[in-house]
């Protein structure tokens, strides 16, 4: 199997294709479509998001880049030695992740930044299929609750079974995969102080622990 990125102008939920239509219009110099997947298939860690930010990698093409939960993932990964380069908020600042690959649970950007159910699970075939092209993936960081979700749908696991909670690590037995847990780097967490910048760090330390035991 070869994972294919939904095309670019992918019809399968209608709210989205019509934001999109607008977006377009709205912005015409910005990407404006299902964002392709940062990193290597032949990573052993995959980092699942939510969605595209409006102004961030629905803007560039690149998950999480010119949006502020970029701002707080890429140089902390950076830090603990998962990324080499300079982040510069755009797709082209020659920034390279090491041995993690970088996904979302839905690749377009929603309205308000919040996809419907039904939305996480139509494109939850393109993250099954990503999932299942990983033939290194040892580990998956959720960030958010619903991201967690869709893996756990996609995986075929039930989601009362394993609870999302932040630096929860779930074993995943069917798949041979671990499952670590992280609230968002979203603005709105960071600035609430649901996350902290040192929490983060703590979970991309607990990460490289996770993949070294």
């Amino acid at each position: 199997m070869t994972f294919v990125c939904p095309g670019r102008d992918c019809d399968l939920c209608p709210r989205l294709v019509e934001f999109r239509k607008a977006n377009r219009l709205k912005f015409p110099t910005y990407f404006n479509g299902p964002v392709p997947p940062f990193g290597s298939i032949d990573a052993e860690i995959l980092i699942v998001g939510l969605a595209p930010g409006l102004n961030g990698a629905n803007q560039t093409a690149r998950p999480f880049t010119n949006d502020y939960a970029g701002d707080v993932l890429y140089p902390i990964l950076k830090k603990y030695g998962f990324a080499k380069g300079e982040y510069q908020k755009r797709k082209d600042d020659g920034f390279e992740l090491i041995n993690v690959r970088i996904t979302n649970s839905v690749r377009c950007v929603p309205p308000e930044n919040k996809p419907t159910g039904q939305e996480v699970k139509t494109c939850g075939d393109f993250l099954i299929d990503e999932i299942a092209d990983m033939k290194n993936l040892k580990l998956i960081l959720t960030l958010g609750s619903i991201a967690h979700g869709a893996v756990l749908s996609v995986l075929g696991y039930k989601k009362a079974a394993f609870k999302f909670k932040h630096g929860a690590v779930h074993r995943l037995d069917k798949h041979n995969l671990l499952m670590l847990n992280s609230y968002h780097t979203s603005r709105y967490n960071i600035n609430t102080g649901v996350l902290t910048f040192e929490m983060f760090e703590a979970i991309v330390q607990q990460m490289k622990n996770l993949l070294n035991a």
